[in-house]
């Protein structure tokens, strides 16, 4: 019987799907979220190398003209597409493959969000339309008029 690696037991990467990413030979769109913010990068890869070149966190939104007082919100869905979308203004790549690691597979989720950010602000990313959430569901009434005038920043 074949051990698996370290990194397999660990439940942090899934080789197979890292093989075939590495394959492709385009950049990356890493999505990550933690317990207070959505971070969101392009990685590239050399000889198997990570390289970060771009990188986007929703805690920038806050020098960008997200309210201080909804400073728990950073990891909502609203500002997990802000920050797609700041990184794809940021960002000098123009086509991208998504990778969400071991993250939960979840349709209209916040890394979807994050995708179609990312999509709106630019870059060019193979997805299902199916996998968005709606724009009923991401522009929220009460933070509708936050979401544009930030948009309009970046």
């Amino acid at each position: 019987m074949k051990t698996p690696r370290r990194r397999r037991r660990e439940a942090k990467t899934d080789y197979k799907s890292r093989f075939n990413m590495l394959k492709s030979e385009k950049p990356r769109l890493v999505i990550r979220k933690t317990n207070y913010y959505i971070i969101a990068q392009i990685v590239e890869s050399e000889m198997a190398q990570d390289k970060t070149t771009t990188r986007a966190s929703s805690k920038e939104l806050l020098q960008k003209g997200w309210p201080k007082e909804k400073r728990g919100s950073l990891k909502s869905l609203q500002a997990a597409y802000l920050t797609g979308y700041l990184l794809a203004k940021k960002s000098q790549a123009k086509e991208v493959i998504l990778d969400i690691g071991l993250q939960r597979n979840v349709s209209g989720s916040r890394v979807y969000a994050t995708l179609k950010g990312a999509i709106e602000g630019g870059l060019k990313i193979q997805h299902s339309s199916k996998i968005l959430p709606t724009e009923s569901r991401l522009k929220d009434n009460e933070k509708l008029k936050v979401l544009l005038k930030i948009k309009d920043k970046l």
